[in-house]
């Protein structure tokens, strides 16, 4: 019965990449798909910049790359619960919104203006990029715009109380 084999073995510690990995629920979530959709598109954007001719492009999906990546892990670690200090979804919102613009505009100018078949594929992937950076904003916006109202009723009360207890006091007079 003491059989070493069969005694249940303690879980194998986890190690410090580990931590790193996103969980499930956040890749089941649709900021996690979006920001890692930001991400993967950014990142094969600045690939074919880098194979093509319009090498002076490359800069954008890679600082863009950069800041999803950032993005990913800060929700993914929940590292914007714990940095109070920062408006997280202000930040996301300025992010995907120069993201969106950025990518049209180099984008048009790869297609207008370089003519070797990678440039042409990084303009067709940043069109996307345009296309994925444009969903999140507007989803973004919609939660700023929900969050602005919820926080303006809680203000407005005591102000619509206070306007309706100067009326009734004049009213007395």
């Amino acid at each position: 019965m003491d059989d070493p084999e069969s005694a249940e073995q303690p879980p194998a510690p986890r190690s410090a990449l580990h931590a790193l990995i996103p969980g499930k629920d956040f890749l089941a979530s649709r900021k996690g798909q979006l920001l890692l959709a930001e991400w993967v598109v950014s990142f094969i954007t600045f690939i074919c910049y880098v194979a093509s001719t319009a090498v002076s492009l490359m800069t954008v999906p890679l600082i863009e790359f950069l800041w999803a990546l950032f993005t990913f892990f800060a929700y993914s670690t929940k590292l914007n619960e714990q940095l109070k200090g920062i408006l997280w979804p202000l930040l996301d919102f300025i992010r995907c919104v120069s993201a969106a613009v950025i990518y049209f505009v180099i984008s048009l100018v790869a297609v207008s203006k370089y003519s070797c078949g990678a440039s042409k594929v990084a303009a067709v992937l940043g069109f996307i990029a345009t296309i994925v950076y444009a969903f999140d904003f507007y989803i973004i916006f919609n939660d700023l715009i929900k969050f602005l109202k919820k926080e303006d009723d809680g203000q407005e009360e005591p102000q619509r109380r206070k306007s309706e207890d100067e009326d009734t006091d004049f009213d007395s007079d």
